[in-house]
């Protein structure tokens, strides 16, 4: 390609095209580019040239063929935004940035720098589309000459292409170039499957010789025949990536595939394609199953078509679709075909089409995902799963179509609706009935959503949903939901520990401090301090520079039985080996009354019932863990001082919560033994919540029982009962 054949490209079908500006860009690129070579060994100039080319083939304006021609000049060379500008115009400037890869990323991995340089592009492309358009034809002459680069890499961008940019081209309704991209990208992922898949289609094809046209003549004669003059009849052999996808998808052999070769039948108007769908269903056979009307129901990225399976001439199955001019355009170009359709005119009585109609839908949603600040990974992956949806259609009651990918469930029907019905289902009724929110829809179902407004959508929803929409905002939800406990315990703790210095704690005497911390906002940082990442004495010392602490360190005496305790504050208690006596939780002491409220809250695994002294054990991404004093666990605690919290029990007369406590019975191996043992607990109003036994000895069994208990003087009371049992031998209380 030169640049003389570009611009005559260009004139073919814009005769009063901007010479001067597509000269221009040219001799910048080749200035910038100067001796660059590619892989190949090429100047580095042919390649946005041939890129150019592409675009060309789309019929697109001269500003945008300038762009692809400047496309690489920032990111590779010493150009500038400011000079494009200068030079260009704004707007080609703000093109071409848009095209730039980001280049320096503090990520730590690549998956995270491929998300932030497509979240960048998905955002350029949002103001955009031409950056669209380009990018897809850099990555479709980079696939075409990608054998010149290592095996390694050929992989990894073939994957990327087949993972992000072939979906990307197809939900923008560019089908041919999503199958060359989808093709090349096989050929470097699975060059075996490419090779054995091509080798059969050629062998099919030389066998078959022939055949495509007879099939082709006979249906434009059957059409003429029947007044449908005119009409364009095209038939093809399928992909070889579109064949091995069957092949997998369906679990077929290669012999067993009866569909290999599709026809188009292309017409003026649409009520053409529906005489031409009755002609032809009248003359042959219809494959039950295999009818799909997408004219009345049009895909999201505007594609429109009747496809049908029939049993035609010469007893083979062949798919057709059928369409008028237009339609086929934008079959073929996706929204690119748009851009000759700026005001939305009709084209043979087609149906009016506004520019970019249903195509920018799918991204405007994709691109509100970026405002809620997920991080890279995740929205790599709600991307991923938006671009590879094949689609079922459903209605809302007042007949609002909701397209959806296969296998979605009522939850993503609600979150496809608005986030805030998703994040307020609670049940769903299919077609008048009620029915489980993991039914799968089908298409046509009408899905009515019922809501409920004390719903928080569970975590476990995540693993049902199909849909990048439902799943990020069910995270978004679940981590909200998680601040707002881990908030209100770092609070408390914060108040306590500004208390213990004299000082008061706000959220407002926090701001100033939030960038010394780390933290973008003062809710963050609180539930911070609530999960156990940050300690509450250094918000302190970052609120209160100039605070010192009050500090006691006492070294533990082994040979006496003592350990050290300290409090959140940092006083540090020497503790006996028993300290329940010695260790009294003031009023100032965080108050726990069980597993509710809005303190994050959890128990060790072998329980504490109230009436037991109690210790806080700040966890990271748990709270608080709270300890009997007696638990020996609490010694690995003994060196980090941050992560005790002073806790006391605080019920009240009315409380009906029991609490859990792990208590092991030394008992006779006899048979009604464990229903004596059962017996007494039952008699004691006590519910049993788990329990193990193993054989001690011949003659005697050791169980070990978990007991939910109102507190400790109805605990105490139990093993009173179980020593007086004549079967029990031995029975203590279990701490860990």
């Amino acid at each position: 390609m030169r640049q003389y054949e570009l611009v005559e490209r260009v004139q073919k079908y814009k005769p009063d095209v901007n010479e001067a500006l597509l000269n221009k860009a040219y001799v910048y690129a080749m200035q910038k580019h100067g001796q660059q070579k590619r892989a190949s060994g090429d100047p580095y100039i042919s390649h946005p040239l041939e890129v150019a080319a592409i675009l060309t083939e789309m019929h697109l304006d001269e500003s945008t063929i300038a762009v692809a021609l400047l496309h690489d000049t920032i990111e590779d060379t010493t150009a500038t935004r400011a000079e494009i500008d200068e030079l260009f115009g704004e707007d080609i400037g703000a093109l071409v940035e848009g095209l730039t890869k980001i280049k320096k990323l503090d990520l730590v991995t690549k998956k995270a720098k491929q998300a932030e340089n497509l979240r960048k592009l998905l955002l350029a492309i949002s103001d955009d589309v031409r950056v669209l358009l380009v990018k897809l034809a850099d990555r479709l002459h980079n696939m075409r000459t990608l054998d010149h680069m290592s095996a390694e890499k050929r992989a990894r961008i073939s994957e990327e292409t087949m993972e992000i940019y072939a979906p990307l081209a197809g939900r923008m309704g560019m089908q041919d170039m999503r199958e060359e991209l989808e093709n090349l990208s096989f050929r470097h992922i699975n060059p075996e499957a490419f090779e054995t898949v091509t080798k059969r289609l050629e062998e099919l094809s030389t066998r078959n010789e022939g055949l495509i046209k007879k099939i082709e003549d006979e249906l434009r004669e059957l059409l003429d025949a029947k007044g449908l003059s005119g009409t364009t009849v095209k038939g093809r052999q399928k992909k070889p990536y579109s064949v091995f996808k069957k092949m997998q998808s369906k679990s077929l052999s290669f012999e067993q595939l009866s569909d290999v070769w599709g026809f188009r039948i292309i017409v003026d108007d649409i009520p053409a394609c529906y005489r031409a769908l009755g002609i032809v269903h009248t003359r042959w056979r219809v494959v039950p199953g295999r009818f799909k009307d997408y004219i009345s129901t049009p895909k999201q990225n505007d594609y429109q078509s009747i496809h049908t399976t029939i049993v035609g001439p010469s007893r083979q199955r062949i798919e057709l679709q059928i369409r008028t001019r237009r339609m086929h355009e934008i079959a073929e170009y996706g929204i690119a075909a748009h851009t000759l359709y700026k005001d939305g005119a009709e084209a043979n009585g087609d149906v009016k089409l506004s520019p970019g109609s249903n195509a920018y839908s799918w991204l405007r949603r994709t691109i509100e995902s970026l405002a809620e600040g997920d991080n890279p990974e995740e929205f790599l992956e709600h991307t991923k799963l938006e671009l590879f949806q094949d689609q079922v259609f459903c209605f809302t009651p007042k007949g609002q179509l909701i397209a959806l990918p296969r296998g979605a469930t009522p939850i993503d029907f609600a979150y496809a609706v608005h986030t805030n019905i998703g994040d307020t289902c609670v049940g769903a009724k299919i077609n008048g009935r009620i029915m489980p929110l993991v039914t799968r829809l089908s298409n046509g179902d009408e899905v009515e959503i019922v809501r409920s407004g004390i719903q928080v959508p569970p975590a476990a929803w995540e693993e049902i949903v199909v849909t990048g929409k439902a799943r990020a905002a069910i995270r978004r939800a679940t981590r909200a939901a998680i601040r707002k406990q881990y908030s209100g315990l770092g609070y408390r703790i914060l108040e306590r520990t500004f208390e213990r210095a004299g000082k008061t704690f706000s959220r407002d005497a926090l701001k100033p401090a939030l960038h010394r911390l780390g933290q973008k906002e003062v809710e963050d940082a609180i539930a911070a301090v609530g999960r156990g990442e940050l300690s509450s004495l250094d918000v302190l010392r970052a609120v209160y520079p100039d605070h010192q602490d009050e500090r006691v360190t006492v070294k533990p005496n082994t040979d006496e039985g003592w350990f050290n305790m300290r409090s959140a504050a940092g006083m540090v208690f020497k503790l006996p080996e028993r300290p329940k006596d010695m260790f009294e939780s003031g009023p100032e002491a965080l108050p726990i009354r069980g597993l509710s409220g809005d303190a994050e809250v959890h128990f060790s695994a072998s329980g504490a019932v109230p009436g037991d002294r109690i210790v806080g054990i700040m966890d990271r991404d748990k709270g608080i863990t709270i300890y009997p004093i007696q638990s020996p666990s609490l010694q690995k605690f003994d060196e980090e001082s941050e992560r005790w919290i002073d806790v006391r029990w605080d019920l009240d007369e009315a409380n009906n919560t029991r609490f859990m406590a792990r208590i092991q019975i030394n008992a006779l191996n006899e048979p009604g033994t464990l229903a004596e043992i059962a017996q007494a607990i039952a008699t004691s109003d006590i519910n049993i919540r788990g329990l193990t036994m193993g054989r001690v000895a011949a003659d005697f069994s050791e169980f070990q029982i978990d007991v939910e208990v109102w507190d400790l003087r109805q605990l105490n009371h139990l093993l009173s009962q179980l020593r007086d049992l004549p079967s029990v031998s031995t029975v203590k209380r279990l701490f860990e």
